[in-house]
């Protein structure tokens, strides 16, 4: 008979407080979403973009208060991006130096992005539209889109669709529980 040296197995060890830590920073915490995006716009390419913020625009962010429904992004001449109209409240323990509201912030892009994206809206029907606002590893993110205008049609015809796919997702639901 073979002899064993009586050694437990190994138990996988517990994550340290540091460990669990960074799990939780490294999440995706959402913001805000431009919900109207998606219904007035066909999505075609989409970029991860960071955002040059302000102290108290971080904190009223970490609130979870804001709003992305009237925001666009503008390339100005000089080839840089703009979040113009977004809706940041302010801080409400801010000070004298608290921020305003509804003021341009700066995106943080590589140059590359920022000439394909020009140069598409230079196209006519282009537009970049913001999608959603989210924190990842303590850094506040934008997801942004290159879109193109529905027609009053496209939204019909989108909305039809959505309601076909519930529809159906329905009906099959309904058989799965009769089977099961």
């Amino acid at each position: 008979m073979a002899k064993t040296s009586g050694k437990k197995p190994d138990k996988p060890r517990k994550p340290t407080a540091g460990e669990r830590a960074k799990v939780a920073s490294d999440a995706h915490k959402t913001i805000a979403r431009n919900m109207k995006a998606t219904h007035d716009y066909f999505i075609e390419d989409r970029y991860e973009a960071g955002l040059s913020l302000t102290g108290t625009e971080v904190k009223a962010l970490r609130m979870g208060r804001a709003s992305l429904t009237e925001a666009w992004i503008e390339i100005d001449r000089h080839g840089e991006a703009w979040l113009q109209g977004a809706h940041v409240p302010e801080y409400l323990q801010g000070t004298w130096n608290n921020h305003s509201p509804r003021r341009k912030r700066k995106l943080l892009l590589h140059r590359a992005e920022i000439d394909r994206l020009s140069q598409r809206v230079q196209a006519k029907g282009y537009t970049i539209v913001p999608l959603e606002l989210y924190f990842i590893g303590g850094r506040v993110k934008i997801e942004i889109a290159l879109a193109r205008g529905k027609q009053d049609w496209d939204k019909r015809q989108s909305l039809r669709e959505a309601q076909d796919k519930r529809e159906a997702a329905r009906a099959m639901s309904a058989v799965n529980r009769r089977q099961g």
